[in-house]
Protein backbone atom coordinates (compact mmCIF):
# COMPACT_ATOMS: atom_id res chain seq x y z
CA UNK A 1 0.00 0.00 0.00
CA UNK A 2 1.19 3.24 -1.10
CA UNK A 3 2.40 5.23 2.40
CA UNK A 4 0.22 9.01 2.27
CA UNK A 5 1.61 11.18 4.55
CA UNK A 6 -0.23 10.14 7.82
CA UNK A 7 -1.63 13.33 9.12
CA UNK A 8 -4.11 13.61 6.05
CA UNK A 9 -4.99 9.64 5.98
CA UNK A 10 -8.50 8.37 7.66
CA UNK A 11 -8.14 4.54 8.10
CA UNK A 12 -11.35 3.87 10.02
CA UNK A 13 -10.77 0.46 11.64
CA UNK A 14 -7.28 0.67 11.39
CA UNK A 15 -6.00 1.73 14.39
CA UNK A 16 -3.16 1.01 17.35
CA UNK A 17 -5.76 -0.56 20.06
CA UNK A 18 -9.45 -0.58 21.14
CA UNK A 19 -10.70 2.17 18.62
CA UNK A 20 -11.09 -1.15 15.82
CA UNK A 21 -12.77 -3.16 18.16
CA UNK A 22 -16.42 -3.88 18.52
CA UNK A 23 -16.25 -5.52 22.13
CA UNK A 24 -16.55 -3.10 24.94
CA UNK A 25 -13.38 -2.12 26.86
CA UNK A 26 -13.17 -4.34 29.98
CA UNK A 27 -11.45 -3.43 33.31
CA UNK A 28 -8.00 -4.69 34.02
CA UNK A 29 -7.90 -6.38 37.04
CA UNK A 30 -8.12 -4.21 40.79
CA UNK A 31 -5.65 -1.55 39.89
CA UNK A 32 -6.73 2.01 38.93
CA UNK A 33 -7.13 2.06 35.12
CA UNK A 34 -6.31 4.91 31.99
CA UNK A 35 -7.97 5.41 29.26
CA UNK A 36 -6.43 7.30 26.10
CA UNK A 37 -7.89 9.42 23.52
CA UNK A 38 -6.61 10.71 20.19
CA UNK A 39 -5.39 10.39 16.77
CA UNK A 40 -2.12 9.56 15.77
CA UNK A 41 0.12 11.32 18.53
CA UNK A 42 -1.71 9.01 20.76
CA UNK A 43 -1.51 6.12 19.42
CA UNK A 44 2.14 6.54 18.45
CA UNK A 45 2.43 6.77 14.63
CA UNK A 46 5.80 5.73 13.55
CA UNK A 47 7.36 4.97 16.78
CA UNK A 48 7.63 1.59 18.36
CA UNK A 49 4.36 0.09 20.88
CA UNK A 50 6.79 0.91 24.21
CA UNK A 51 7.63 4.51 23.32
CA UNK A 52 3.53 5.74 22.98
CA UNK A 53 3.45 8.69 25.21
CA UNK A 54 0.53 6.93 26.94
CA UNK A 55 2.79 3.53 27.24
CA UNK A 56 5.76 6.11 28.75
CA UNK A 57 3.43 8.04 30.99
CA UNK A 58 2.23 4.71 32.95
CA UNK A 59 5.96 3.53 32.56
CA UNK A 60 6.84 6.76 34.54
CA UNK A 61 3.62 6.35 37.11
CA UNK A 62 4.82 3.00 38.15
CA UNK A 63 8.49 4.22 38.37
CA UNK A 64 7.32 6.72 41.21
CA UNK A 65 5.27 4.07 43.10
CA UNK A 66 1.73 4.49 41.30
CA UNK A 67 0.04 0.82 40.70
CA UNK A 68 -1.46 1.92 37.52
CA UNK A 69 -2.43 -0.80 34.79
CA UNK A 70 -1.63 -0.65 31.23
CA UNK A 71 -3.59 2.11 29.32
CA UNK A 72 -6.53 1.40 26.99
CA UNK A 73 -6.12 3.41 23.56
CA UNK A 74 -8.86 4.72 21.74
CA UNK A 75 -6.83 6.32 18.55
CA UNK A 76 -6.62 5.96 15.04
CA UNK A 77 -4.13 7.87 12.69
CA UNK A 78 -5.99 10.62 10.88
CA UNK A 79 -9.06 11.22 13.27
CA UNK A 80 -11.04 14.15 13.83
CA UNK A 81 -12.92 15.05 17.00
CA UNK A 82 -16.24 13.89 14.93
CA UNK A 83 -14.17 10.80 14.27
CA UNK A 84 -13.11 9.95 17.58
CA UNK A 85 -16.50 10.20 18.63
CA UNK A 86 -17.24 7.15 16.40
CA UNK A 87 -14.63 5.34 17.35
CA UNK A 88 -15.49 5.55 21.15
CA UNK A 89 -19.25 4.78 20.20
CA UNK A 90 -17.72 1.67 18.72
CA UNK A 91 -15.22 0.49 21.47
CA UNK A 92 -17.34 1.04 24.23
CA UNK A 93 -14.69 1.99 26.57
CA UNK A 94 -16.44 1.28 30.52
CA UNK A 95 -15.66 3.74 33.36
CA UNK A 96 -14.76 4.72 36.20
CA UNK A 97 -11.41 5.09 34.83
CA UNK A 98 -8.80 6.83 37.50
CA UNK A 99 -7.30 8.93 34.41
CA UNK A 100 -8.43 10.05 31.03
CA UNK A 101 -6.03 11.96 28.59
CA UNK A 102 -7.74 13.90 25.13
CA UNK A 103 -5.74 14.83 22.85
CA UNK A 104 -7.51 15.68 19.28
CA UNK A 105 -7.82 18.55 16.71
CA UNK A 106 -4.85 18.54 14.99
CA UNK A 107 -6.56 16.60 11.63
CA UNK A 108 -9.69 19.55 12.27
CA UNK A 109 -6.75 22.31 11.50
CA UNK A 110 -5.37 19.98 8.48
CA UNK A 111 -8.55 19.92 6.34
CA UNK A 112 -9.88 23.36 7.52
CA UNK A 113 -12.51 22.09 9.70
CA UNK A 114 -14.00 25.36 11.71
CA UNK A 115 -12.62 26.43 15.00
CA UNK A 116 -16.81 26.83 15.61
CA UNK A 117 -16.90 23.03 15.22
CA UNK A 118 -14.07 21.99 16.86
CA UNK A 119 -15.11 23.66 20.15
CA UNK A 120 -18.68 22.25 19.91
CA UNK A 121 -17.35 18.68 19.37
CA UNK A 122 -14.29 18.96 21.72
CA UNK A 123 -16.94 19.98 24.36
CA UNK A 124 -18.51 17.08 23.74
CA UNK A 125 -15.52 14.61 23.65
CA UNK A 126 -14.18 16.54 26.85
CA UNK A 127 -17.93 15.89 28.71
CA UNK A 128 -17.51 12.43 27.44
CA UNK A 129 -14.09 11.25 29.20
CA UNK A 130 -15.23 13.22 32.42
CA UNK A 131 -18.13 10.93 32.17
CA UNK A 132 -16.01 7.77 31.93
CA UNK A 133 -13.86 9.13 34.57
CA UNK A 134 -16.64 8.34 36.98
CA UNK A 135 -17.53 12.14 36.70
CA UNK A 136 -14.86 13.60 38.52
CA UNK A 137 -13.02 16.16 36.05
CA UNK A 138 -10.01 16.02 38.07
CA UNK A 139 -9.81 12.80 36.59
CA UNK A 140 -8.79 13.67 33.32
CA UNK A 141 -5.51 15.71 31.49
CA UNK A 142 -6.03 17.31 28.08
CA UNK A 143 -2.56 17.99 25.88
CA UNK A 144 -2.33 20.56 23.31
CA UNK A 145 -2.45 20.24 20.08
CA UNK A 146 1.26 19.88 18.98
CA UNK A 147 2.31 22.40 15.64
CA UNK A 148 3.24 20.00 13.00
CA UNK A 149 4.42 23.25 10.71
CA UNK A 150 7.68 22.98 12.79
CA UNK A 151 8.46 19.90 10.79
CA UNK A 152 10.17 18.83 7.81
CA UNK A 153 6.54 17.87 6.43
CA UNK A 154 5.26 21.03 6.49
CA UNK A 155 8.28 22.72 4.07
CA UNK A 156 6.60 24.30 1.45
CA UNK A 157 3.41 24.75 3.46
CA UNK A 158 2.56 27.90 5.39
CA UNK A 159 4.02 27.61 8.35
CA UNK A 160 2.95 30.78 10.05
CA UNK A 161 -0.37 29.96 9.26
CA UNK A 162 -0.54 26.45 10.42
CA UNK A 163 1.06 28.03 13.42
CA UNK A 164 -1.72 30.63 14.42
CA UNK A 165 -4.52 28.15 13.23
CA UNK A 166 -3.11 25.70 16.17
CA UNK A 167 -3.20 28.66 18.33
CA UNK A 168 -6.46 29.29 18.23
CA UNK A 169 -7.87 25.86 18.36
CA UNK A 170 -5.79 25.24 21.72
CA UNK A 171 -6.83 28.18 23.39
CA UNK A 172 -10.33 26.84 22.55
CA UNK A 173 -9.46 23.57 24.36
CA UNK A 174 -8.00 25.46 27.18
CA UNK A 175 -10.53 27.82 27.80
CA UNK A 176 -13.59 24.62 28.23
CA UNK A 177 -11.14 22.30 29.92
CA UNK A 178 -10.34 24.95 32.95
CA UNK A 179 -14.54 25.72 32.35
CA UNK A 180 -15.41 21.61 33.35
CA UNK A 181 -12.18 21.89 35.68
CA UNK A 182 -10.02 19.41 34.26
CA UNK A 183 -6.33 19.64 33.68
CA UNK A 184 -4.75 21.41 30.83
CA UNK A 185 -1.10 20.53 29.50
CA UNK A 186 0.71 22.93 27.16
CA UNK A 187 2.86 20.62 24.97
CA UNK A 188 3.05 22.84 21.77
CA UNK A 189 6.17 24.23 23.06
CA UNK A 190 7.75 21.37 22.63
CA UNK A 191 6.77 20.72 19.07
CA UNK A 192 8.14 23.93 18.40
CA UNK A 193 11.73 22.77 19.39
CA UNK A 194 12.07 20.51 16.36
CA UNK A 195 13.38 22.73 13.77
CA UNK A 196 16.52 23.27 16.84
CA UNK A 197 16.07 19.40 17.62
CA UNK A 198 15.69 17.38 15.06
CA UNK A 199 15.18 14.01 16.81
CA UNK A 200 12.46 14.92 18.39
CA UNK A 201 10.88 14.21 14.74
CA UNK A 202 10.39 10.33 13.62
CA UNK A 203 11.61 9.31 10.56
CA UNK A 204 8.07 10.04 8.65
CA UNK A 205 9.35 13.76 9.00
CA UNK A 206 5.92 14.90 11.19
CA UNK A 207 4.88 12.60 13.58
CA UNK A 208 7.44 13.07 17.18
CA UNK A 209 10.02 10.71 18.10
CA UNK A 210 10.00 8.87 21.25
CA UNK A 211 12.21 11.73 22.87
CA UNK A 212 9.46 14.06 22.33
CA UNK A 213 6.90 12.07 23.94
CA UNK A 214 9.27 12.00 26.42
CA UNK A 215 9.31 15.07 27.10
CA UNK A 216 5.96 15.39 26.68
CA UNK A 217 4.83 12.91 29.38
CA UNK A 218 7.86 14.51 31.68
CA UNK A 219 5.35 18.19 30.97
CA UNK A 220 2.19 15.95 31.53
CA UNK A 221 3.03 13.45 35.14
CA UNK A 222 2.50 16.06 38.11
CA UNK A 223 -1.38 16.52 36.83
CA UNK A 224 -1.60 12.63 35.93
CA UNK A 225 -0.38 11.67 39.10
CA UNK A 226 -2.40 14.61 40.82
CA UNK A 227 -5.54 12.81 39.09
CA UNK A 228 -4.91 9.09 39.73
CA UNK A 229 -4.42 10.34 43.63
CA UNK A 230 -7.74 12.71 43.24
CA UNK A 231 -10.97 11.77 45.46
Amino acid sequence: MRRWPIICLVLPLLGCNSGSERKPIEAAGDKPRYLALGDSYTCGESVDESDRYPVQLVRKLRADGVDIGDPSIIAVTGWTTDELMRGMNQAQPRGPYALVSLLIGVNNQYRGRSAEEYRSQFVTLLKRAIDLAGGKSTHVIVLSIPDWGATPFAQGHNRAKIGAEIDQFNAIAKEETVKLGAAYIDITPISRRAPESPDLVAEDGLHPSEKMYAQWVEAALPAAKKAITAP
